[in-house]
C-alpha cells in the first residue's frame, strides 16, 4: 500500500475548464467536491514557492488573519501596509507568522493562539468597513461609539498616569482647549465626506 503523501494527480489528465477553476484559488479558499449533492472531498489554493520564500524572509513581516476576511479585504489590507507586508488568512498561514490580527475573543483562545504562534505579536482588533464587507465590532468599539473618549489599557497606575497626561494633551490639541466629544471613525463618516 503506498504512502498516502505519495499520491497526486497530474493536472494535464483534468479538464481544462476545472483546471482553470483550480487555478483561481487563492490560499486558503477551497472548492468543495461533490457527488449527489454530499462533499467526498475538498480542493484547497496553496502558497507558490516564491511565496513560501517570500513569507521566510527577514524584510517582509508576515500578518495572519484569524477572522473571516473576504480575499480582496486581505489584498486591501495587505496594499495598505505596502511591500513590508505579506497578509495572509490563517489557514493558509505558515506557523511562523509575525503578527496574528484577531477579533475579541475569549481570553482562552487567546492562549490557544499563543500557543500555536509562539513567535506571532497577537493584536486584537475592532474593525468594521462597510465596503470591503468586514464588520468585527467589540466591547471598546461600542463603549467609544457610545461617547467616550479614550480607552487606556494601562498595566499600572503610573502607566495610566503617563497614557493620561498625553491623551488629555493630544485631546486638547485636537479640539483647541474646547470640549468636544471624539468619535472613532467609521466607514459610515467616510462615506458622507
Amino acid at each position: 500500500m503506498s504512502d498516502q503523501s505519495e499520491r497526486w494527480v497530474d493536472a494535464t489528465q483534468l479538464p481544462e475548464e476545472l483546471v482553470a477553476l483550480i487555478d483561481t484559488l487563492r490560499p486558503g479558499e477551497e472548492l468543495p467536491i461533490t457527488r449527489n449533492g454530499e462533499t467526498i472531498g475538498t480542493i484547497s489554493g496553496s502558497f507558490p514557492e516564491e511565496r513560501f520564500a517570500t513569507a521566510d524572509s527577514d524584510d517582509v513581516t508576515v500578518v495572519a488573519t484569524a477572522m473571516k476576511l473576504s480575499a480582496s479585504a486581505r489584498d486591501s489590507l495587505s496594499e495598505r501596509l505596502g511591500p513590508g507586508y505579506l497578509v495572509l488568512d490563517l489557514h493558509s498561514a505558515p506557523p511562523t507568522v509575525d503578527v496574528l490580527l484577531v477579533p475579541p475573543v475569549s481570553p482562552q483562545l487567546i492562549a490557544n493562539f499563543r500557543a500555536l504562534y509562539p513567535k506571532a505579536r497577537v493584536v486584537i482588533t475592532e474593525i468594521e468597513d462597510a465596503e470591503l464587507g468586514v464588520k468585527y465590532e467589540g466591547p471598546i468599539r461600542r463603549l467609544l461609539d457610545a461617547g467616550a473618549e479614550a480607552y487606556l489599557p494601562s498595566s499600572t497606575i503610573p502607566r495610566l498616569a503617563e497614557q493620561l497626561d498625553r491623551t488629555m494633551t493630544q485631546l486638547r490639541q485636537l479640539t483647541d482647549g474646547a470640549s468636544i466629544p471624539l468619535t472613532i471613525e467609521s466607514p459610515r463618516d467616510r462615506a458622507l465626506e
